[in-house]
């Protein structure tokens, strides 16, 4: 242990030393994070659709990601189920995510 830590007290990081060691945010998010249940949701309704799944990114287009209008009229629902809301309906404006991280960002952005 050097001087400087000994200042700031046994163990304590600088706020350089944090951003260091902080982990990576996963493309996956974090178990029960709105990411993951969204993305859970495209690889159920891919099974049960018999749909092959393009490998998710956020700047993977939807046209592209495997899926069809029924496929997502689905994880739409049983996202309103999963999070007990549905930002298609409580959205005023019309919007359509063109990306899986504009349709990540929207549920986050409308998260009641």
């Amino acid at each position: 242990m050097n001087d400087a830590t000994r200042e700031r007290g046994q163990g304590a990081l600088d706020a350089g030393e944090q951003e260091a060691c902080a982990p990576e945010t996963p493309f996956e998010g974090e178990p029960g994070s709105v990411r993951a249940t969204i993305l859970a949701a495209f690889r159920r309704v891919a099974v049960a659709q018999d749909r092959t799944l393009a490998t998710l990114s956020d700047g993977l287009t939807l046209l592209e990601s495997g899926l069809d209008s029924l496929c997502f009229a689905i994880i739409v629902a049983i996202l309103e189920d999963e999070l007990g809301f549905d930002p298609f309906s409580l959205s005023e404006d019309v919007y359509f995510p063109v990306t899986v991280g504009d349709f990540i960002r929207f549920y986050e952005n409308a998260t009641p």
